[in-house]
């Protein structure tokens, strides 16, 4: 034990015996090593309190109150190429649906983005970038555009001279002193300069900005009549109304036809086919006072609606005729037996010719009277085009994905034939008939059950079914809304145009009747009537 305390004590005495002092030998220091138990103190602080990182001071940013552009390396064509607008290149994008309200507002909306998009581009990108304007408003030449450079504006002989500003005087309103050519009344200062303009704007742009606008045409919304049509049949593939040439609207209710004369408002019983039968189709001749009306029997009866009187009943069709079109003395019918009769009402047999193309009824026929071509649309989802007589198509359009029971030729461009599809395909089409390809063709969004062309502008009517039950007038051939129209509770089936072209009746399955001013009056009309008339040219 007397060993082990002396170890003790040995150990204890070299414990504490107290640190090397800094006047030490530098060979004592390079035979002792690093105190471990320092070591160690040292990394257990710095693990627990670690020291923060060296930060520098953050800059603080100066901006600018002012941006002066600097266009000098840029590709004027690259940056006009990004210009979201009418008339330039731009990216592909969804359309935006059109709301069925506020089509005026809308227009006008339009037109004024138009107008500060051309402003922006005349401005910024002077005569160097293509206008989409016409040339009446685009009259900015390059003699102006070098006269804004120059403050204040030189004469010929000073042209060469680099442009410069003047050193004072700057907001004083007086003509600039110096190169100013004199004559012998005084100064001769050009007032139209720029330099003298107070318009943030150049001439050429107030002179776009000044120039009359042509404003949107309004189309009441409200119908100016309304008529009840009690048994007017909820049946998308029957043709029930029609407005005749002498201003007599012909209405097929039930088993009965009814007239309603326009100028005096007066209705008129023509024919009741009974208990055991029912009107199908309705149709008037392109001139005079007869009617022809389509049975659910399959027969075609010809009445004078002036005597009203039944002329001839024809048969043929097995099954109900939906669909009934005039050329002149040839009366076509279209029936759910899925043929199609060409009849001469003024030779006694039943039909001069058959034609046999479609597979399910036919529900749309429409004659081009100028060319003699007939078209007619099926439930099979077919078009066909016939050349006047023949028993064979001339041209077979399947491109529709429904019904097509809307049909219309239009009066204003030689061979055009407009087409519309059902519920599954709701979409317009437009031919040419003269080389059989597609012209364009624009998603309404809902079934078209009809279409008819404006007497007296370049547009085109349409009305549908499932689901928004309105009608629509188009403005051809960019397929702009012009006005929607809504009111009925259904589809709208039938629609009918007066004679002189101003307004449509339309039917539905609500059984209403509703008369719409969609079209302005034609300013040749009156000149066509004198000069038709040998007794306004005697002097």
């Amino acid at each position: 034990m007397r060993g082990g305390s002396e170890f003790e004590n040995r150990v204890r005495h070299s414990t504490s015996k107290p640190p090397k002092t800094p006047t030490e030998s530098p060979a004592s220091k390079q035979t002792v090593g690093p105190d471990a138990d320092a070591l160690r103190a040292a990394l257990s602080d710095a693990v627990a309190t670690p020291a923060p990182s060296p930060s520098r001071k953050r800059q603080r940013v100066i901006y600018g109150d002012r941006f002066i552009p600097n266009r000098e390396g840029i590709d004027l064509q690259a940056s006009y190429s990004l210009l979201h607008a009418e008339g330039s290149p731009s990216t592909p994008q969804k359309p935006q649906k059109r709301t069925p309200h506020g089509e005026l507002h809308f227009q006008k909306t339009e037109e004024a983005n138009r107008t500060f998009s051309t402003l922006l581009r005349s401005e910024l990108f002077h005569n160097e970038i293509p206008q989409s304007t016409p040339a009446s408003l685009s009259t900015r030449n390059s003699a102006t555009r070098e006269a804004r450079a120059r403050t204040p504006p030189t004469s010929n002989g000073s042209s060469t001279k680099a442009p410069s500003t003047p050193s004072k005087n700057l907001f004083t309103y007086m003509s600039p002193k110096t190169r100013t050519p004199q004559t012998r009344h005084g100064p001769k200062v050009d007032t139209r300069s720029e330099i003298y303009s107070l318009s943030p704007v150049r001439f050429d742009s107030q002179r776009m900005l000044l120039s009359p606008r042509k404003q949107p045409r309004t189309v009441s919304k409200v119908p100016y009549k309304v008529l009840d049509a009690p048994e007017l049949a909820d049946d998308f593939y029957l043709n029930l109304v029609d407005w005749g040439s002498t201003n007599i609207l012909g209405v097929g209710l039930g088993s009965c036809v009814y007239m309603w004369n326009s100028a005096s408002g007066m209705v008129t019983k023509l024919c009741d086919l009974g208990a055991d039968d029912t009107v199908t189709s309705v149709s008037w001749i392109q001139r005079g006072s007869h009617v022809s009306i389509g049975t659910n029997k399959g027969y075609v009866q010809i009445w004078d609606a002036k005597e009203c009187r039944r002329l001839r009943v024809m048969t043929g069709h097995t099954a109900r005729v939906g669909a009934l079109a005039w050329n002149d003395h040839i009366l076509t019918s279209g029936s759910r037996d899925r043929t199609i009769y060409h009849r001469d009402v003024r030779a006694p047999v039943q039909y001069v010719a058959k034609l046999s193309g479609h597979k399910q009824e036919v529900c749309g026929l429409k004659w081009n009277c100028e060319d003699g071509q007939l078209a007619s649309g099926g439930n099979d989802n077919k078009l066909f085009v016939w050349d006047k007589l023949n028993e064979q198509p001339l041209y077979k359009f399947t491109e529709h994905t429904a019904a097509v029971k809307a049909i219309a030729w239009s009066p204003h461009q030689h061979g055009t034939l407009a087409s519309g599809g059902g519920t599954a395909d709701r979409r317009i089409k437009f031919w040419n008939t003269l080389t059989g390809q597609p012209i364009n063709e624009i998603d309404t969004g809902s079934q078209v059950c009809n279409l008819a062309w404006s007497k007296n502008s370049n547009e085109i009517v349409s009305t549908h079914g499932y689901s928004e039950n309105q009608i629509v007038v188009w403005k051809y051939p960019s397929m702009s809304q012009v006005v929607s129209l809504t009111g009925h509770t259904y589809r709208v089936l039938y629609l009918a145009m007066s004679p002189d072209g101003q307004v449509i009746v339309t039917g539905a399955g609500d059984e209403t009747l509703r008369f719409w001013n969609c079209f302005a009056k034609n300013k040749n009309e009156g000149r066509i009537s004198v000069a038709l008339d040998p007794f306004q040219q005697i002097r």
